[in-house]
């Protein structure tokens, strides 16, 4: 499982979307010192456990396959998840990790790093000495208030929320975090959509679905979750889409408790 999609397979199109995220990262600079929405809720990490997940998506208008590990480790006081994804004929695409304490809020991030293909990697620091949060492939920095997630903890803690608030995890309802990725940081609105049941190798699941969609005035990208509730809410399908109709899912293959 990933947090975000893999590079653009076509040079072109790599060009374009990292001149998109520069003039996304431009945008958000008046506002990047700005106190953010900081919400305290109820939360409950699930067990660690290795999750292997298969991938089918849809790149530059070509179809690729390929596999996802995610590790995920609950230290009772501090937390470590790490994913990986392959695609046929490439490889390794991408790796992401994020470790940090848990706190008040759930998970309190130290530092997020991404490495993707061809690229060197990225790493957001939250420095809980400064109250900021900064990064290597920007200037930026945002104000460290609490709760604020990164791009491959968010899931997790999302999770974590869900499993302590099932009751509230109705149609409808409104889940909002602030969320760093590797050049800047925003806020993120998920909301339940209801119940689903989904396909996987294990057999028919019960799902809640969860969508995170880009602010109204912003061409970003989709993102959807269906948690598991008898699975300890972990996510058992993921799939980002592009404005431009590409996409990525990743559908549960198995799943390990490794404590």
């Amino acid at each position: 499982m990933t947090t975000f999609p893999p590079a653009r397979l076509r040079t072109t199109l790599i060009a374009a979307a990292l001149s998109g995220a520069l003039a996304a990262s431009a945008a958000l600079a008046a506002d990047a010192n700005a106190p953010h929405p900081v919400e305290k809720r109820a939360f409950n990490l699930p067990p660690s456990a290795e999750l292997n997940y298969s991938i089918d998506a849809k790149q530059s208008g070509l179809d690729v396959k390929g596999q996802g590990l995610v590790k995920w480790t609950n230290g009772k006081t501090s937390y470590a998840v790490s994913t990986e994804t392959r695609a046929m004929l490439l490889g390794k695409i991408l790796e992401t990790s994020s470790e940090g304490a848990v706190d008040a809020y759930g998970m309190a991030p130290d530092r997020f790093v991404e490495k993707r293909l061809r690229r060197d990697p990225s790493t957001t620091t939250f420095n809980r000495e400064q109250n900021k949060i900064t990064f290597t492939q920007s200037a930026e920095s945002f104000p460290l208030q609490g709760g604020e997630q990164d791009r491959t903890g968010i899931t997790w803690q999302l999770v974590a929320v869900a499993r302590a608030n099932a009751a509230k995890m109705t149609p409808g309802s409104e889940w909002k975090f602030f969320v760093a990725g590797p050049r800047d940081a925003e806020q993120w609105s998920f909301k339940v959509v209801g119940r689903e049941r989904i396909r996987t190798p294990q057999g028919e699941i019960d799902a809640v679905h969860v969508f995170r969609a880009p602010p109204p005035d912003a061409q970003g990208q989709k993102l959807d979750i269906w948690l598991a509730p008898k699975q300890e809410w972990y996510p058992v399908r993921l799939k980002f889409t592009d404005p431009d109709g590409d996409y990525i899912e990743q559908t549960l293959d198995s799943v390990k408790k490794t404590n």
